[in-house]
């Protein structure tokens, strides 16, 4: 089973090169070879949960650690690897009807399964240079995409992602050479054994530096700026995927195997991870709420998400790392789902501005009903799945004494409904304008992610205990072997 492991990341980098020249024989064949790709990874994904061992390792070239490269598979990267294939193949699916509207889609393909080679590496890597190897290869491929429509907003939205993007490699950068220069060793397993007892001020700025970079990529507050104009100038799919999964995979989990793994979630960490979380919860929820663009609105809302998960995974107990990591899951899938549907929007109406929108309920009924599904998840209603991982949120900072922090995470939620209530009511519910009249659903190459999505969504809320028994615990394991660092 281990040798399964580089395919998750030389089959989309071989993909992404033979793209550019295969597009010359047919110009549908890049989307369907992106497509098969991205499917057979989803299904060996699957297929090693329930047919592999909880733990896999592999020597790149039979060269073994440290001195080679070692791809290492536990709990917490199985969960983040099925989480990327299964957004990354519906978002292709998709992105084949979207598309349609641009030119160079063979580039735009080529570009994806870059992403996705980043992000597998990163997930795989067993040392630290490795994961900031791939972490920079996703990341550059990002920037491109970002400016895909080469508008003079996109380009603008492009390179402050580029300058804000390489100020946190920069960052880490300097963090993975002081780590090196104390311990002698990158390698995960090595790492955490090699720290030496003394030197307190440079564990602290290595903290600094990683807290500082990895945030960016987190997009956590303060280190957002750039989340909002990238998500509104991107198209749909890479919005749908640089929040869904890319800023979880280059910022959150890179952030709890080095708090975790590497060292030790202290208790100062983890009061400045709460902090940040929280902090994130309410600022992204409240800038939310002002938002008329409705692509803008849903960034600031990913923000204001993936606060909860780095509160979650900060509280440094079992019940708080089971609910940070279900709804990091589940973000995947409801956030997905949502650009997705402003993509639906947009494509169909030509605006995302909500106060030139309404009426969409009833020439739009499946975009109407996949909305509200992500809405009501996202908000935290039962029996969506967005429901339990925060009420598993919640109850973790009420286990540990922390009631202000349930009371801010409860907050957030209420910010959350209001503003999707303000979605609902003036893309859906206000009087239908003139200009829209002739307006029709999307087609089904689009609808179909849609409702997938969806779908899970509700299945996964009712049957919940089943997929944090399955999916959640292992992860939960593989994070808590590590707490309490050295």
């Amino acid at each position: 089973m281990s040798k399964l492991l580089p395919l998750f990341i030389a089959g989309p980098l071989l993909g992404a090169v033979l793209i550019p020249l295969i597009a010359r024989l047919n110009r549908r064949l890049p989307e369907w070879l992106a497509l098969l790709i991205t499917l057979c990874l989803l299904g060996a994904a699957g297929g090693l949960y329930f047919r592999g061992p909880a733990y896999l390792t592999y020597a790149v070239g039979g060269h073994l650690p440290p001195l080679g490269i070692n791809l290492v598979l536990d709990g917490l990267s199985h969960l983040l690897l099925l989480t990327v294939s299964l957004v990354t193949s519906l978002v292709v699916i998709y992105s084949m009807t979207y598309l349609e509207q641009y030119t160079g889609k063979r580039w735009f393909y080529a570009l994806y399964l870059m992403i996705l080679t980043g992000m597998n590496g990163v997930l795989l890597a067993g040392d630290i240079f490795t994961l900031f190897v791939f972490l920079e290869i996703a990341a550059l491929a990002t920037y491109t995409l970002v400016a895909f429509g080469v508008e003079k907003k996109e380009l603008e939205a492009a390179l402050r992602y580029l300058m804000i993007g390489t100020v946190a490699s920069i960052l880490i950068l300097f963090g993975i050479g002081l780590l090196y220069g104390l311990t002698g060793t990158l390698n995960f397993a090595d790492l955490s054994r090699s720290l030496p007892e003394g030197a307190p001020y440079a564990k602290i700025l290595i903290s600094v530096l990683f807290l500082v970079g990895f945030g960016m990529k987190a997009a956590l507050v303060p280190f957002h700026a750039w989340l909002p104009d990238a998500h509104t100038s991107a198209p749909a799919p890479v919005s749908a995927t640089l929040s869904g999964v890319l800023i979880k995979v280059l910022g959150v989990y890179a952030l709890i195997r080095i708090f975790y793994n590497v060292l030790g979630l202290s208790p100062v960490i983890s009061g400045i991870l709460s902090f940040l979380g929280v902090l994130s919860i309410l600022a992204g929820g409240l800038l939310a709420l002002g938002q008329g663009d409705l692509k803008r609105l849903l960034a600031y809302s990913s923000i204001s998400q993936v606060g909860y998960i780095i509160l979650g995974v900060s509280l440094g107990s079992p019940l708080g790392l089971l609910g940070g990591l279900f709804h990091l899951f589940n973000h995947a899938l409801f956030k997905s789902l949502l650009f997705l549907d402003a993509g639906a929007i947009e494509y169909s109406t030509g605006t995302r501005n909500l106060k030139e929108l309404g009426g969409l309920k009833e020439k739009m009924p499946w975009t109407y009903v996949t909305t509200l599904t992500a809405s009501l998840s996202i908000s935290g209603l039962p029996p969506f799945n967005g429901f339990w991982s925060k009420l598993l949120i919640i109850f973790a900072c009420i286990q540990l004494g922390r009631l202000w922090l349930a009371a801010a995470a409860i907050l957030g939620s209420i910010l959350t409904l209001a503003y999707f209530l303000k979605v609902q009511k003036y893309a859906f519910f206000e009087k239908l304008p003139d200009k829209l009249v002739d307006i029709r659903e999307v087609p089904w190459s689009m609808r179909l992610p849609m409702v997938l999505l969806a779908l899970l969504c509700l299945a996964i809320g009712l049957v919940f205990p089943l997929m944090v028994n399955v999916f959640i615990n292992p992860a939960v394991a593989a994070v808590t072997a590590y707490l309490g660092g050295r």
